[in-house]
């Protein structure tokens, strides 16, 4: 039996009226912007790490070796604990502040924590940019990891809540689409900064920060709050009037009521940290950790982080190795468009199953063709062909993550959470996400020291079984209203024995399995 359950919208029995009206998609847009201070920052770490300046006045071991005088193996090259600590310190923080940011979701609401979030970064921006030695830098990635963990708590969260049901997929999207957007923006800013012969341009690099957190801190300020949110705060009224101006019709009072409903039973759990580990919710907390875990350990954050370091490693020239970064983004940004799409026409299930598929083909491909070239000393040297068919392969992978794992990873985990812990839900998901970020970029460099071209087939490996299990337990949740999401669970094979039939209000309905 296959493993996933779809249950339409109108299989259901709700078909919400509403459109796309352009206050919800201007609120949407502003809204994804915390996905740029992300993606910039992942962009922009691999890149000021490859510049010469930046190594020489604060990593000089790093630079003796990327010059040649200490080392010629070139996997263990950038192998640098004070480096690495450079890189993973922000998503340390980001970890422990996204449990604040729970408490702060829920009782401020979420155009709050947008705001907080956005300011943060854009301390940790400057500070960053300004910084003299190590401790400087240290810090100033320690209050971006602050905001990032805000703006990942509640962002999809927004997105999710504020979309009609019929456009959740596309909208939330827009999150993962402003990563990647910042990703390549960093990577095009750092092809040029690196080219400033003063040595400078790392500073504007990072202190570039400060744009994209501009961006989602003054934006917050004109995104309305979601009627889910405003429920959640005790006012009715005010949510009723929100629903009616974001989905463009006076007929909301289907959808209102079943938000009211979930509002009442969040009232109800004064303790969402205990309530989400009864059985009950089990299906959600597998979800909102495994999909981080898995998510991480495609290997993406190793391309994403270290994409310039890796192409020097590879033998790529400075430049060069900048400007192949410059093409994996254009690669990121294009196919997370083909995922928006085809998310709600396709579904959830086939986009994390078909990129699964392609990942697990390149990722082999390119630990294939680095091992048949560096093999185990790390030492030789790579024609323009050879270098070429590594960065299309590692473009292929890039694509197959942008369209499926990518944005997935993020719009899933925000749509299945009841009101009552969606706050808390989330922050484990982005806790989650941080945690094996951080241990990622904390060891990677390690690793491939170590494990050498065989990181790419460990990866590999990860990309076979999360496949798999997407196949066998994860339903289908396209075109299901949010609050109507419980449907799922109680269709699907596996997880329906954990939900108490008697704590889902809505009569049964027809169910069709997905082979």
């Amino acid at each position: 039996m296959a493993g996933g359950v779809m249950v339409s919208a109108g299989e259901a029995g709700k078909n919400y009226p509403g459109r796309m009206t352009g206050a919800v998609f201007m609120a949407c847009f502003i809204a994804a912007f915390g996905g740029l201070i992300f993606g910039y920052d992942i962009g922009i770490s691999g890149g000021v790490t490859a510049m010469k300046p930046f190594l020489r006045k604060f990593f000089p071991s790093v630079y003796r070796k990327e010059i040649g005088a200490d080392s010629t193996n070139q996997y263990c090259k950038f192998d640098s604990e004070t480096l690495t600590l450079f890189t993973s310190s922000l998503y340390l923080l980001a970890l422990i502040a996204s449990f604040f940011a729970a408490s702060v979701t829920r009782l401020f609401g979420r155009k709050v924590s947008m705001f907080f979030g956005g300011a943060v970064f854009l301390v940790g921006a400057i500070i960053n940019g300004a910084a003299k030695n190590i401790a400087m830098l240290i810090i100033g990635r320690m209050l971006l990891g602050v905001g990032v963990g805000f703006a990942n708590q509640s962002v999809p969260l927004y997105l999710s809540e504020m979309a009609p049901y019929k456009f959740r997929g596309a909208l939330n999207i827009g999150f993962q689409l402003m990563i990647t957007i910042g990703i390549l923006a960093a990577n095009i800013l750092n092809f040029f900064t690196d080219k400033i012969k003063a040595g400078y341009g790392w500073r504007i690099s990072l202190g570039g920060a400060a744009v994209p957190a501009i961006m989602i801190t003054l934006g917050s300020f004109f995104v309305p709050d979601t009627p889910n949110s405003i429920l959640e705060r005790s006012n009715p009224t005010k949510a009723k009037e929100m629903l009616r101006k974001i989905r463009g019709t006076n007929d909301v009072d289907e959808e209102f009521n079943d938000l009211v409903a979930a509002g009442e039973a969040s009232k109800l759990v004064e303790h969402p940290w205990k309530n989400i580990w009864l059985r009950k919710y089990r299906p959600q907390l597998v979800f909102s950790v495994l999909i981080p875990f898995f998510q991480q350990v495609t290997g993406i954050n190793v391309i994403m982080f270290y994409a310039p370091v890796l192409f020097k490693t590879l033998g790529f020239g400075g430049n060069a190795s900048l400007m192949s970064a410059v093409i994996t983004g254009l690669v990121n940004v294009i196919a997370t468009l083909v995922s928006i799409g085809l998310v709600d026409k396709q579904g959830r299930r086939f986009l994390f199953m078909a990129g699964g598929i392609q990942m697990f083909i390149f990722q082999f491909a390119v630990g294939s063709l680095i091992g048949g070239k560096f093999g185990t000393s790390g030492v030789a040297t790579i024609s323009s062909g050879y270098a070429v068919a590594v960065v299309i392969c590692i473009c292929f992978y890039v694509a197959a993550f942008a369209w499926s794992w990518g944005p997935l990873g993020w719009l899933v985990p925000s749509e299945i959470y009841p009101l009552e812990i969606r706050s808390a839900a989330q922050s484990i998901n982005v806790a989650v996400n941080m945690l094996f970020t951080f241990i990622i970029a904390q060891v990677f460099l390690k690793m491939l020291c170590v494990m050498k071209f065989g990181l790419f087939f460990f990866f590999g490996g990860f990309v076979f079984i999360m496949t798999v299990f997407v196949y066998f337990f994860l339903p289908e949740t396209k075109g299901i209203p949010i609050e109507e999401m419980s449907r799922v669970w109680r269709s699907h094979w596996y997880w329906k024995r954990f939900v108490v039939e008697e704590e889902i209000e809505l009569e049964k309905k027809p169910v069709k399995l997905v082979a």
